[in-house]
């Protein structure tokens, strides 16, 4: 559905000062159809536009939510940045979970996830483990619409946000740049607006469950 023609709706961002989030805010700011934004920010950012409102929360006591339509969850961190696999735990299931409740409590019908490569509820690996129990648990929430995105290794420009640069995503994006005629579509490198655009067009429009892989969402 264009944009033009969609109904008035009100968003919720958790996550929105990282590398996905950023643009997911950017594009909701600047879509006609949405009339408020609600950003959820562990310490005041300094964002400012006239259709946001940025709450300062403990993400492992939230608030009631104001009421919202849809919610985009881009919440993550890595084990080397948290310092623990709880710590990790913590921030990529424990605080996505709990927006998303918090955000179906509110209203929200419709819910989108950077999520990512590999997540499997039955991996070996901790990492791709967390992100696949994660999806499962979202997915018993009741949303009518709920937009998975499973990037491969991000590109973005992450110092910009005061954000460590992640090695393994630099390496991939050299190599995918080198090699990109013979690598599989899904597993290249992707711009982090590509998969925050592939989230903003699909989570107003989809019904029931969708899985976006990087090649489906790469626009390069």
């Amino acid at each position: 559905m264009p944009a033009s023609s969609r109904p008035p709706r009100i968003a919720l961002v958790a996550g929105a000062t990282g590398l996905v989030g950023r643009d997911i805010l950017q594009g909701l700011l600047a879509d006609d159809s949405v009339t408020a934004v609600h950003a959820l920010v562990r310490r005041p950012s300094g964002l400012q536009h006239p259709k946001l409102t940025a709450h300062v929360v403990d993400f492992a006591a939230l608030p009631a939510l104001p009421a919202v339509d849809e919610a985009y969850l881009a919440l993550g961190t890595t084990i080397k940045v948290a310092g623990s696999q709880s710590a990790f735990r913590a921030i990529d299931f424990d605080a996505n979970l709990a927006v998303a409740k918090a955000a179906r409590a509110a209203g929200a019908k419709r819910l989108g996830l950077v999520s990512a490569m590999g997540a499997d509820a039955g991996s070996a690996l901790f990492y791709n483990r967390v992100k696949g129990e994660l999806e499962a648990a979202l997915a018993s929430l009741g949303y009518e619409t709920l937009v998975i995105a499973r990037p491969s290794f991000l590109a973005g420009d992450r110092e910009s946000l005061g954000q460590p640069v992640r090695g393994g995503e630099k390496l991939a994006l050299r190599v995918s740049q080198w090699l990109r005629p013979v690598i599989p579509a899904n597993l290249r490198s992707i711009a982090a607006r590509d998969v925050a655009a592939a989230l903003l067009r699909e989570v107003p429009a989809a019904s029931g469950r969708r899985v976006l892989l990087s090649g489906a969402m790469n626009r390069q």
